[in-house]
């Protein structure tokens, strides 16, 4: 499987842009390249997809584990690899920011799992020749990687680039393969979650395409591309499934899911899409902020995204929130999280105006200038529900500035927090009926268990056969 990672020294050091223009640029060539994003994003991996035409999977081994994560990349990349096509995982932060001490849960911990070679994309303002200790730091900081090329970005001068150029190659023994320029054409806009949306850009690919245009100009690609080909084979062992990413699934769509998937609502792992699919699913997919009504559907997810930039919208569609609020109050299995849980509430005061909204949680959202939850959480269930059994653990990541202003203090959480922030600070997930509303975002590799009950609660819910 040719296979190459693109990490960084830091965060914001440009690493998403070439990611992009490598995507697009290889994409245009006529060679299919899947790419993986390595943690919890959602957001990076919306632009890989619409560079590739391609869904972008994460790569997470906090959330997955290491195993879960080699047999991702086994089961995503084996029909690539088939076709002697490429794949590409982004890092993300820098090469060694993690959690854990010993960085095993850090990019470089990944690229040493998967055994990758590393292309290092290094941000050149501010600094001369000294950038090399930077990349020689990195170099020698275990995990240990294989960093096999960098690229600066931002440069400012032909000089300053090649002073660069000679200290790197010089002391880090590795080449330079590009030299990206401070261009404006190649920013993406950021906002309080990382970047804009694919959805919220206008002009999103035409961007990309400029961005695989300066890339392919400011590059070396044909040694880029070498890399891909020098990483070795990856031992397929007892992973089971290999062809589950390339083929089509057999089984009886035989269970309608609704899922809302707009500007609004676009934070969805295609792990969950694709493990609802298996189990027996069949997925409609619903814009908010157009569709007036629901389709005849057994169950309902509800994900993640920017509700908040779209509270007009969605607060003026009222047919849609009363069919929502009556479906649920009528027993629709109901999953929602993040965004799709402040879509259920009472009301919504942001920027200093109150929205209404479905009104099926008897709570009223603010929003703090700083995340009121931020990073990865640890739950437990406190109790038996459809959903989840009483005592089953597992980890989920949370990044979400709303919190409840006015709540029911009489409400009923699935989950005691053991770590992160939820809804209380104590307690997440409320129940209701059949609906389950949380603040965290559930990866299906990490609660294997969460799409067959989901499936399974829709079944027995299911409507007489439709005509």
């Amino acid at each position: 499987m040719p296979r190459l990672v693109v990490s960084a020294a830091q965060k914001s050091a440009g690493k998403t842009t070439l990611t992009l223009g490598l995507l697009a640029y290889f994409a245009a060539k006529g060679i299919v390249i899947r790419s993986f994003k390595k943690g919890p994003d959602y957001i990076d991996p919306a632009w890989h997809s619409l560079a590739t035409g391609l869904p972008c999977y994460n790569l997470d081994p906090w959330l997955i584990g290491s195993e879960g994560c080699l047999t991702a990349l086994l089961q995503r990349g084996y029909c690539e690899a088939a076709r002697g096509s490429l794949v590409l995982i982004e890092g993300n932060h820098g090469l060694h920011d993690g959690l854990s001490l010993d960085g095993s849960d850090s990019t470089a911990g990944l690229a040493a799992l998967t055994n990758s070679p590393v292309l290092l994309v290094v941000d050149s303002r501010h600094v001369s020749r000294g950038i090399a200790a930077t990349v020689l730091g990195l170099q020698q900081m275990p995990p240990h990687s294989t960093i096999r090329g960098v690229v600066l970005n931002r440069v400012r001068t032909a000089r300053q680039a090649a002073k660069q150029r000679a200290a790197i190659e010089h002391y880090c023994g590795i080449p330079v393969l590009g030299e990206l320029p401070v261009d404006s054409r190649m920013i993406i806009a950021e906002r309080h979650l990382g970047l804009t949306t694919v959805a919220e850009t206008a002009g999103a690919r035409a961007f990309i395409e400029t961005v695989a245009d300066i890339v392919g100009q400011s590059c070396n690609m044909e040694a880029i591309h070498a890399l891909f080909l020098e990483a070795p084979p990856l031992h397929v062992g007892n992973v089971v499934s290999l062809s589950e990413g390339c083929t089509t699934l057999s089984k009886p769509r035989m269970v309608r899911i609704g899922v809302f998937r707009d500007a609004a609502f676009c934070f969805y792992y295609p792990d969950n899409l694709d493990a609802l699919e298996r189990a027996g699913g069949e997925l409609v997919f619903i814009n908010s902020l157009e569709a007036t009504s629901l389709p005849e559907i057994d169950g309902l997810y509800l994900g993640g995204g920017f509700p908040e930039s779209f509270f007009e919208q969605l607060s003026s569609n009222n047919q849609l929130l009363a069919e929502v609020r009556q479906a649920i109050d009528g027993g629709l299995p109901t999953y929602a999280e993040c965004g799709g849980l402040i879509y259920l509430c009472q009301a919504a005061i942001y920027q200093g105006k109150k929205y209404q909204l479905a009104g099926v949680l008897p709570v009223t959202i603010g929003f703090n200038k700083k995340p009121a939850g931020h990073g990865y959480v640890e739950l437990e269930s406190k109790v038996d529900s459809a959903w989840y059994c009483k005592g089953e653990r597992f980890k989920a990541h949370e990044f979400h500035y709303g919190y409840p202003l006015e709540q029911d203090g009489g409400s009923l959480f699935q989950f005691h927090v053991l770590r992160g922030h939820g809804v209380t600070g104590n307690s997440d997930g409320f129940l209701y009926k059949n609906l389950f509303a949380s603040f965290a975002h559930l990866h299906a590799s990490a609660t294997t268990e969460w799409a067959p009950r989901f499936v399974a609660l829709a079944r027995a819910n299911q409507q007489p056969q439709r005509c």
